[in-house]
């Protein structure tokens, strides 16, 4: 299984990104889909997560409101659309799958496959 995630970048506060992570070796219509961040010296944290079929959707309160996450499965690509990005967005995105019921969504140990992630740095 593989996870390439793609789009990160530097921007300016306010501004925004797309982020792409495109899937191969699994069945991408089984399996929900989520991104995390972590910043240096942080937990890799929660920030948005969808269900196989778009059914459902979470995310973080730091990100409510301002990203969107999003699915193709006919292309295996999850995407996550940031706005308003700030400084405390910064950090290294990374998106994963798995099959959690939905209780466990935003937890990270409910993700069996990682990407290996990509840089966002937002500037003040």
């Amino acid at each position: 299984v593989q996870l390439q995630a793609s789009g990160g970048g530097l921007v300016q506060a306010g501004g925004s990104l797309r982020l792409s992570c495109v899937a191969s070796g699994l069945t991408f219509n089984r399996y929900s889909m989520a991104w995390f961040r972590q910043a240096p010296g942080e937990e890799r944290e929660f920030v948005a997560a969808i269900k196989w079929s778009s059914s459902g959707i979470w995310y973080s309160d730091s990100v409510k409101g301002r990203f969107t996450i999003s699915r193709d499965n006919a292309k295996n690509t999850v995407y996550l659309q940031m706005n308003d990005l700030k400084p405390e967005d910064t950090g290294v995105y990374y998106c994963a799958a798995g099959t959690p019921i939905n209780t466990y969504m935003r937890e990270r140990s409910a993700y069996g496959y990682w990407g290996q992630g990509t840089q966002v740095t937002v500037s003040s």
